[in-house]
């Protein structure tokens, strides 16, 4: 085992970054937190190197940062993150877990020679690595769509009857908050860009897969979220991020 091998690297990084961050005064994650995006860190680099990692940590940091904005006002109206915006492993899985998988097909993808479908290996890979930022790019967008609709949204409709409800309800919406959703998506993308990991056609795709995705995830929490048994808002946001994931890895198929 060398330093070369991806996964030792994976191993020890994430076990300082972890432990500093454990170590810090201020937590962005709960004990039980830390473990699990050790776990996805680890994933993330031995699959797909430095760069999914670095894309990783512009969500998190930017979804973390995104969550404090105007967070005072949003406790008092009783709408804040719980923990005071700590997250948990359900929020590590809910945001992070379609990335995982696009990152572990392309590990695998990268073990065999045989076409799927018709693509080379390589065709494959890109466009899982698409679905991978596009994912992420969705999460960042409901995130920033969310809390800043909480802090900032002067009329708020819920999307389905556009009727006016207060800044919190599921399924609400705000010219303040898409924009800002619009925006969180744009930056994801532009940064996987800017490391050379998704081609510039590639920032389309994932602000197109972000807002079709983001449309869907407030149609969701205005109608059947916590209604049927299971769907937890952890489990809407593994589902808003793979309906992002299928539409960019659909559209790049397309063009």
């Amino acid at each position: 085992m060398t330093w070369q091998n991806p996964w030792l690297v994976a191993i020890v990084l994430n076990t300082i970054l972890v432990g500093l961050a454990f170590a810090s005064p201020k937590k962005l994650l709960t004990p039980l937190g830390y473990l699990h995006a050790w776990a996805l860190g680890v994933i993330i680099w031995g699959c797909l190197d430095w760069q999914a990692y670095a894309v990783t940590m512009v969500y998190f940091a930017a979804g973390s940062a995104v969550t404090k904005v105007g967070f005072a006002e949003k406790e008092a109206a009783g709408i804040a993150e719980e923990r005071g915006g700590v997250r948990g492993p359900g929020n590590v899985w809910g945001s992070a877990l379609t990335a995982a998988i696009c990152a572990l097909l392309v590990w695998i993808t990268g073990l065999t020679s045989a076409p799927v479908i018709g693509l080379s290996n390589s065709q494959v890979a890109q466009l899982l690595i698409l679905g991978f930022v596009a994912s992420l790019s969705t999460k960042l967008s409901d995130t920033s769509a969310t809390e800043i609709g909480k802090a900032y949204g002067q009329r708020t409709f819920l999307i389905t009857t556009l009727q006016p409800v207060p800044r919190g309800t599921e399924g609400a919406v705000s010219l303040e908050g898409t924009l800002a959703g619009v925006v969180g998506s744009l930056i994801l993308a532009i940064a996987a860009w800017g490391i050379g990991f998704i081609p510039a056609v590639g920032i389309v795709i994932c602000a197109i897969a972000a807002f079709v995705a983001t449309t869907m995830e407030s149609l969701i929490g205005a109608t059947i979220e916590d209604k049927l048994p299971g769907l937890t808002h952890d489990v809407v946001n593994i589902i808003n991020t793979l309906i992002g994931a299928v539409v960019a890895i659909s559209l790049g198929l397309i063009l």
